[in-house]
């Protein structure tokens, strides 16, 4: 049988047994999500369909799909959403300028060699596609952060229904903080991890420090991870006051 099979049948088997039914749902998530993505990546080789609004969308469905479809349609699902969609819309506008500043889009000249058999008058804005990327490597964290800090707040609201809504916020923000170190660092070792590669072939090309930090190959990946973490840490204190105000507004005891 299929190695990958084989992995496919045990991630089930332990998400089923210690996840229940959510655990069932997260795991069908996972295959609707890499559709997602796909879809989305062939229809950003067309050059006539701009890769931002693109990227809002594929951050609208991928959002559903890991809250409404795994939890429900709760106040806390709602709340985690809007803040999420909140948090992607300011995080592409900065992406956008920080890219156009950084001009790291594009190759890297140690990338020319492998490349210049190819034409590279394809059509399609390179910036925006790099925006493109580093959205959707980060939306399932901060879809993530948002959900861990709007449930607690739902549980503190529920045993405490006449708390007020700065006293909420403040809770939320102190949720957030305990959960801020960890998300950031689990980002920077996910990215990092996967661009060991990256750092075996700058020595062997004997870069030395500084022209690795000047490469626009090793810029456009830090730029990437730094991106990540100020969205995972924006959605907090959004997260932390949306859900406040719908809690304390609403009265809501699910």
């Amino acid at each position: 049988m299929n190695v990958l099979v084989v992995l496919g049948i045990i991630l089930f088997i332990l998400m089923s047994i210690i996840g229940g039914q959510k655990g069932v749902s997260s795991f069908f998530a996972l295959f609707f999500n890499f559709s997602v993505v796909i879809i989305i990546t062939v229809f950003m080789t067309n050059p006539n369909i701009n890769p931002i609004i693109l990227t809002l969308f594929a951050s609208i469905v991928i959002s559903c799909i890991n809250l409404f479809y795994i939890n429900g349609v709760n106040i806390k699902t709602k709340t985690a959403f809007l803040s999420t969609m909140i948090t992607i819309i300011l995080l592409l506008l900065f992406i956008l300028y920080l890219s156009n500043k950084a001009m790291v889009q594009g190759f890297g000249v140690e990338e020319l060699e492998e490349l210049s058999m190819f034409s590279l008058n394809i059509g399609v804005d390179f910036i925006k596609i790099g925006t493109s990327v580093i959205i959707m490597s980060t939306i399932g964290a901060i879809t993530d952060t948002a959900m861990a800090i709007s449930s607690p707040m739902r549980e503190i609201h529920f045993h405490n229904p006449h708390i007020s809504r700065k006293e909420l916020y403040k809770s939320g923000l102190s949720i957030g903080k305990d959960i801020l170190g960890t998300s950031t660092n689990t980002l920077f070792f996910a990215f990092f991890g996967g661009y060991i590669a990256l750092l075996i072939w700058f020595k062997d090309l004997s870069y030395s420090i500084g022209e690795i930090i000047n490469s626009k190959i090793f810029s456009a990946e830090m730029i990437t991870i730094l991106s990540a973490g100020t969205g995972v840490t924006l959605v907090i204190p959004i997260t932390a006051w949306i859900t406040a105000c719908f809690l304390v507004k609403h009265k809501i005891a699910e």
